[in-house]
């Protein structure tokens, strides 16, 4: 990996890192459905003008159901349950949370593709069930009803997005890294946008308010989509993915640094459980790769 490789995804986790900070702030305010649709409205139109001065074509007509299917599971649905969540727990719980999406990927993949649950792989996932269990009873937040439905809104989230994996992996090889990224957006404006007469905004947007929300839309989804697409494009996807790693630690010190909240022991238990448990799951011996490459050919 280059150092402008390394620089790119360590930007890129303190971007998405970030977003759950700015998440936290304003979730309150415009509430959990206003959010969301703030995020993927002014991201998705961004990254619109974007592609027409690539004059890059969205062909809207060949791919409109993708761009919906990604739309609703990698963008409408966890960002506004995320959303939801930003109003009970930390900025760095729903991070951690988060990062159990190539947990939920390794079972998404093993019920839909036929992929093997390999031991390693079962070993992540008991990893990460202890991690989530240890942050929630024993983190700095008092165990509640409220933070219990939170946390299963995040976990909602991150399952949302292992299904997003699955069917890119099933439908989409297709359809440019680019278009994929601003189509999903845009659907996912039009998904969110029947429901908001039924979430009113929960209080007066400040003028700090809405730029949070342009950070959040502009910054943490236009801006980083495009430098992960390049990250895949440059390093590949498995590589690309260890920015999952680097993201709850960045979004703990912007929620301790900027709103306070407190780090424990129990806390970096919980996130160096989840961890470990992302990289035994998404990353796979090379004996393994050879075997399922050899059941790919035979």
């Amino acid at each position: 990996m280059q150092s402008t490789d390394l620089i790119r995804l360590v930007v890129l986790a303190a971007i998405w890192g970030a977003s759950f900070l700015f998440t936290r702030m304003i979730a309150p305010v415009l509430g959990p459905l206003w959010t969301a649709e703030a995020r993927v409205a002014i991201a998705g139109l961004a990254m619109l003008l974007f592609m027409a001065v690539r004059r890059k074509p969205m062909q809207f007509g060949a791919h409109w159901k993708h761009f919906l299917a990604l739309g609703t599971l990698n963008s409408a649905l966890p960002f506004a349950l995320f959303s939801y969540a930003a109003l009970t727990i930390p900025a760095g719980y729903a991070a951690i949370l988060n990062a159990t999406s190539p947990l939920w990927g390794a079972l998404a993949g093993a019920l839909m593709l036929g992929e093997q649950l390999t031991l390693r792989k079962l070993a992540g996932l008991a990893s990460g069930i202890v991690g989530v269990a240890l942050l929630v009873r024993l983190g700095p937040v008092a165990f509640t009803p409220e933070v219990l439905v939170a946390t299963l809104a995040c976990a909602g989230a991150a399952l949302c997005y292992a299904l997003a994996g699955v069917y890119s992996k099933r439908k989409s090889n297709a359809v440019g890294a680019q278009q994929m990224a601003t189509g999903s957006q845009l659907a996912a404006t039009l998904v969110l946008l029947p429901f908001l007469p039924l979430a009113p905004v929960r209080a007066e947007p400040t003028a700090f308010v809405l730029l949070i929300a342009a950070m959040l839309a502009l910054l943490c989804s236009a801006v980083a989509y495009f430098i992960y697409f390049r990250l895949i494009a440059d390093i590949g996807p498995t590589r690309a993915l260890t920015v999952t790693f680097l993201i709850p630690l960045f979004a703990l010190g912007w929620g301790a640094l900027f709103l306070g909240e407190p780090i424990t022991m129990a806390t970096i238990a919980g996130c160096a459980l989840v961890i470990a448990a992302t990289w035994l799951v998404v990353f796979q011996p090379d004996s393994v790769k050879d075997e399922a490459g050899r059941q790919r050919t035979a």
